[in-house]
């Protein structure tokens, strides 16, 4: 029998950490960040460059960006990295690069149909992995934290932008504990 006040005792390592940080914002944002991040990289894992490819193929069928050098710097992507995403794109059949008309020497990058056809499938994976991660919300409670999280989003991004929506992920990434980060090794960071 356990001594009154000591729940450690024949617990599991980490047992109740969720509840401890239940009412901490960086935590909750974390977990669902790490869960949707997960998520969307297993709908566009089959993509040349996965969720780099699945943002070149985005832009090359919805927008206008203009050259090869501009959707990289549009994407903050380093323009040898665009490259071979490009030519795995183009052997892949889902982009073409034409000669742009306004200047001869860039390249256009253009989806062709079989790019935007699987484009149309991505995003509907996509909306699936969205779906699975807010899966506990009810159908009004989606569309509130969603209206909230936009709310949110475009009130701090006014005060604060980014440079590329890259940017973001790579800082947020870097900043997240892992499930396979240990408290030891997270203490020994700090210390």
């Amino acid at each position: 029998m356990r001594a009154a006040g000591d729940e450690s005792i024949g617990s599991p390592p980490g047992a109740g950490c969720d509840d401890a940080l239940a009412d901490d914002l960086g935590w909750g944002l974390g977990v669902v960040f790490r869960a949707y991040v997960t998520a969307a990289h297993a709908a566009v894992a089959e993509l040349p460059g996965g969720p780099r490819g699945y943002q070149v193929l985005a832009a090359a069928t919805r927008s206008d960006v203009g050259s090869q050098l501009a959707l990289a710097q549009h994407l903050g992507i380093d323009r040898t990295v665009m490259t071979y995403l490009l030519d795995d794109l183009e052997a892949a059949g889902l982009i073409e690069r034409r000669p742009d008309p306004a200047d001869r020497r860039a390249r256009r990058v253009v989806a062709t149909e079989r790019g935007a056809t699987l484009l149309t499938q991505l995003d509907q994976r996509l909306r699936t992995a969205e779906t699975l991660v807010l899966e506990p919300l009810d159908a009004g409670e989606r569309d509130t934290f969603r209206r909230q999280l936009r709310q949110l989003a475009t009130r701090i991004n006014a005060l604060d932008p980014v440079d590329t929506p890259c940017d973001l992920v790579d800082h947020a990434e870097a900043e997240l504990p892992t499930a396979r980060t240990s408290l030891a090794r997270a203490t020994r960071r700090q210390g």
